[in-house]
């Protein structure tokens, strides 16, 4: 039987991937070999991408959610032509690589975001239409669909069994995003085994009820055809994303096919040998692809390099028709933001009256509103405590609901924290969007799993997080945090934010938006805070500086937030007593710490105890102070006066904690109002 040249590419998937697991001695070759069949028609029949402009703006979009899998996208971003050469998928798994162990967005050209844990791709895909849809909406003209591409997924059983999924599938089905279609590698195995012992529901009934139009083919390793046509028949469908539930075997061709035992381990050489000889290949060879496969997906590339040509022509002519419209795409793809911005920023004296800093974060987000098209937000179900909403905002929103349109602007998540993080890294990878998401502070480990994957990813992602403290009162210890702060603290590449008051709130939205390679925890207070004096938006830049000071300081107060005015008043009380002491306030220590040594030493001088105030634990700041005012405890349930008395932070408890310090420093030989070493 002479074999078609689109069975050989499919054979030729399967092999290659098993080579490139089994050259590295690590990695998954189950899924590839299973996926290879849907996975060929969609990269060679469907998906519009030119390899040579992996950024083409009105690309289809894939993601492997199963990422494991990678070994898949390799070979097939390799034979499509992309910056993926043979000797980068020998590489595979290697350090430094274009092919690490799972995609990553910022590595390899052709991979639109980065999947590691089950379920992020699929909730980053569901961020990704839901970009399409809206910039389509804003952007298109009668004529002139600049923005008209598809986003696709392959996702697998594990995928389906993540929550993060289930969060994400059910606000796809209710966006009603018909531009999005996944591809379920329905293969019936998990690590632990047979989808028996632990996932029997009925999946299309499941997506069903979310609002999700399905398609389901028997034969997934074999029927191309009725591959093609549950894709072709998806397209069709506009108002509901589309689930197509492929029966496939995992492994396929492997003679551990259909087991456990494929899915994490590379294969044996004998039995690669085999596979090669089942599917006609030299059983000594190995990464060899025929002309005839790198000529059918040749023949893609090149008909996805016509798509952008013909894209760009059309998109010249809009920018001769809609100039305003195309500058505004062209600045927001680029990253930039407008000119001028920063002159919106609100300004507070002392005179001021006492706000909470939630509320002066609506006022940021209110000024920047017009000013900033980019910013894109919502909440998990609290807008009203979170106060993410400018009043003239537009629900995003399928017209048909008569709640909203795609052009808006306001995300309304319903109360799936995970979801949403994660929707907002795939609205990040689109690009031209600044996402927020507000939820309580002590509801951002709810959704760590994406928000860890914002930093490890380098993406401009807002968490506009209220409720910062113990000093939400009566909600108890459920609801305050308490290590949360410290967790993002830890964590690489994430900046956190808790301002004092509406200069530092200012000024944190100033860093926040101008680092675009980071993302930032916004720590918010449901209380009043007085507006200080020394606070600045610029200075927020520092990370920390000297609020107040006093000559011959005996000892330093650092806090940050709703602790900030507390260490003032300390302060007070001290002067009082004839005890000179400075006030830092630190809205975010990353930053401090990235300030030249000098810098430091002048805000947080050596030799001078220091003692640090937050209304949150007290784990991390003995890296800045002596001693500490601060929660070793869970919180509990009561009026925020109460609590801050039950839990020791108050000013009187900082005066107790600075004397103890500077006699503890005098006992040690170290007098500080002389500055000298006994």
């Amino acid at each position: 039987m002479v074999k078609t040249t689109e069975q050989h590419a499919i054979d030729t998937v399967r092999v290659l991937a098993a080579d490139v697991v089994r050259g590295a001695n690590s990695g998954h070759p189950g899924a590839p070999m299973g996926c290879a069949p849907m996975a060929h028609v969609l990269f060679s029949r469907h998906i519009n991408v030119n390899p040579k402009n992996p950024t083409f703006l009105n690309r289809d979009r894939f993601v492997l959610s199963n990422g494991h899998g990678c070994a898949l996208q390799y070979v097939l971003l390799h034979l499509l032509g992309f910056d993926v050469s043979m000797d980068d998928l020998k590489q595979f798994r290697q350090l430094g690589s274009k092919t690490p162990g799972h995609p990553e967005a910022n590595d390899t050209p052709g991979v639109e975001v980065t999947t590691g844990p089950l379920g992020q791709g699929i909730a980053n895909a569901v961020g990704l239409a839901a970009a399409e849809a809206h910039f389509a909406a804003t952007y298109n003209r009668p004529g002139y669909d600049i923005f008209n591409h598809h986003s696709y997924v392959i996702l697998g059983d594990g995928c389906l069994q993540e929550g993060v999924a289930a969060e994400a599938i059910s606000l796809a089905g209710h966006w009603k995003l018909g531009k999005l279609i996944a591809l379920y590698d329905d293969n019936e195995i998990t690590i632990d085994g047979s989808t028996e012992v632990s996932f029997t529901e009925d999946t299309i009934q499941r997506f069903q009820a979310y609002g999700w139009h399905t398609l389901v083919v028997a034969d997934g390793d074999n029927d191309i055809e009725a591959i093609n046509k549950a894709i072709e028949e998806a397209k069709t469908v506009t108002d509901k994303p589309s689930l197509i539930k492929i029966k496939t075997t995992i492994g396929y061709g492997s003679l551990l096919q259909g087991q456990e035992k494929v899915h994490g381990s590379p294969l044996s050489g004998d039995d690669i040998k085999q596979v090669k000889e089942k599917f006609g290949f030299n059983p000594d060879e190995s990464y060899v692809v025929a002309k005839e496969v790198y000529d059918l997906y040749a023949a893609r590339a090149a008909h996805g390099a016509q798509v952008e040509a013909n894209w760009n022509a059309l998109f010249t002519k809009y920018k001769q028709e809609f100039p305003t419209e195309a500058q505004e795409i062209e600045r927001r793809v680029s990253g930039k933001l407008p000119e001028g911005w920063t002159a919106a920023l609100p300004k507070f004296t002392p005179s001021d009256a006492a706000v909470a800093t939630r509320k002066l974060s609506e006022g940021v987000l209110t000024a920047l509103s017009n000013i900033i098209p980019d910013l894109i937000g919502g909440s998990a179900d609290l807008t009203g405590s979170n106060l993410t909403r400018w009043k003239t905002a537009v629900d995003f929103q399928h017209p048909s609901t008569n709640l909203g349109d795609y052009s808006g602007r306001y995300m309304r998540y319903g109360v799936r924290e995970h979801a949403m993080f994660s929707i907002m890294n795939g609205m990040t990878w689109y690009g031209g969007i600044i996402p927020f998401g507000g939820t309580f502070l002590n509801f951002l480990t709810y959704g760590w799993g994406a928000a860890r994957l914002s930093a490890l990813s380098h993406l401009r992602v807002l968490y506009v997080m209220t409720h910062d403290s113990i000093g939400l009162g009566e909600d108890g210890p459920t609801h305050q945090p308490i290590e949360t702060l410290t967790l993002t603290r830890a964590t690489p590449n994430m900046l956190t934010f808790r301002p004092a008051d509406g200069n530092e709130v200012s000024g944190t939205y100033l860093v926040a938006l101008e680092n675009q390679h980071r993302p930032s925890v916004i720590a918010l207070s449901r209380q009043n805070l007085p507006q200080l004096e020394g606070s600045s938006i610029e200075i927020v830049r520092k990370g920390g500086y000297v609020l107040q000071d006093a000559a011959n300081a005996q000892v330093i107060f650092v806090a940050t937030g709703s602790e900030v005015s507390l260490a003032v008043e300390a302060a007070k009380k001290l002067g009082a007593e004839g005890v000179p002491a400075r006030v830092v306030s630190m809205p975010c220590t990353e930053l401090y710490d990235e300030q030249p040594a000098e810098y430091k030493k002048s805000v947080l001088t050596p030799g001078v105890p220091v003692v640090s105030i937050e209304s949150l634990g007290v784990w991390g700041w003995e890296r800045y102070a002596h001693a500490h005012v601060g929660m070793v405890s869970f919180g509990a349930s009561g009026p925020i006066k109460d609590l801050y008395n039950k839990f020791n932070i108050t000013a009187d408890a900082a005066v107790a904690k600075a004397h103890h310090a500077i006699a503890h420093f005098k006992k040690i030989g170290y007098v500080p109002e002389l500055g000298v070493t006994l």
